[in-house]
């Protein structure tokens, strides 16, 4: 009886766990491509762009559509924010890099190994390599997901965390899986 109660744990814990990583995976395989000088760019679509160098950031806007080899994004409107690696008189010369992103309106976080996140607000902390979900955030897996009022997801740490709130409890939805023999 024990056995079988450990075996049920199991089954519903792995599939929660793989849940809410599946973007760790990503932070691993975005290094290890960095490493052998393999990553593909970082391509933008949209509407429109839209940049203020004063500001140190690039506006895109309208059907943004964002491609990388891991990844793809789409929402409404989409701001990078850069930091300069030298001195503020050597902008343009390619030693700008990425600070953090925010996606904004019907966000649509894609997987190109699976996985999917929805929100209405994405933020990613390029250093911190975290990511932080808002605006009735889902992340899914297969048939499974979870919701809640805010999802914060720790790349590095292979660790995530979904927020309630008074309004809306977090949610998990697990579908049994078959153990293979």
């Amino acid at each position: 009886m024990k056995r079988l109660k450990h075996r049920l744990f199991l089954l519903c814990i792995i599939p929660i766990l793989s849940l809410l990583f599946p973007y760790a995976v990503l932070s691993e395989v975005l290094q290890e491509s960095i490493k052998k000088g393999n990553r593909k760019p970082l391509v933008i679509k949209s509407d429109t762009l839209e940049m203020d160098n004063k500001r140190r950031m690039v506006i895109f806007s309208g059907n943004v559509d964002a491609q990388s080899d891991i990844f793809i994004i789409n929402c409404r409107k989409m701001r990078l924010y850069f930091h300069n690696k030298k001195p503020q008189k050597d902008i343009g010369k390619g030693n700008m890099k990425i600070d953090k992103i925010i996606a904004e309106g019907k966000v649509k976080i894609t997987r190109t190994e699976g996985g999917l996140a929805l929100a209405e607000k994405a933020i990613y902390y390029m250093n911190d390599e975290k990511v932080v979900l808002t605006g009735n955030p889902v992340v899914k897996q297969g048939n499974d997901f979870v919701e809640g009022s805010r999802i914060i997801l720790f790349l590095k740490e292979k660790r995530s965390i979904v927020e309630g709130s008074e309004n809306k409890k977090v949610r998990a939805v697990l579908f049994p899986r078959s153990e293979k023999k």
